[in-house]
């Protein structure tokens, strides 16, 4: 079997970022999948599933409702290494074309207070399995420490 291009990446050089993972053609559009890396891979700590998973659920709605991004969105979720996420959007988009909505993304989980949408028996299957203040400070991390400051480094994958 041949080796999918995401296990190609040199994990031992990859550092937080926003990277264009790959970008597909369907149908007469182009997907960009965008791989929103929170941490160094088998450096640091993978991220906690209770906290991935309170982020998952307030960023897909944030980003479903955004009235520039919503109709964009396809698919938010988490990486099953526990090191960040996978954004999905319609379009031939680069890491910058994205910075700005996911600043306010981030911002917004980071300053959430409240009850996390679809936490509930009815709406999610595993709906105990959540932690807001973790979620909250990986959040801010990533805003902080990322998002407010991408540069080539952390936007193309290393060679």
């Amino acid at each position: 079997m041949e080796k999918i291009t995401s296990f190609t990446i040199d994990h031992t050089r990859l550092f937080p970022g926003v990277y264009v993972s790959r970008k597909d053609k369907v149908g007469t559009e182009i997907v960009t999948t965008f791989d929103l890396r929170f941490t160094k891979p088998n450096t640091e700590p993978a991220m906690e599933n209770a906290a991935m998973h309170a982020i998952e659920h307030l960023a897909a709605t944030y980003l479903r409702n955004d009235e520039e991004w919503k109709e964009r969105v396809l698919y938010f979720g988490p990486m099953g290494c526990r090191t960040g996420f996978y954004l999905l959007l319609k379009g031939d988009l680069e890491s910058k074309d994205i910075q700005k909505l996911l600043i306010s993304c981030f911002s917004f989980i980071g300053g959430f207070e409240g009850d996390i949408p679809g936490a509930t028996a009815h709406d999610c299957g595993n709906f105990r399995d959540m932690n807001l203040p973790v979620a909250k400070w990986w959040s801010i991390k990533y805003l902080e420490e990322v998002l407010e400051k991408l540069s080539f480094n952390n936007t193309h994958y290393p060679a």
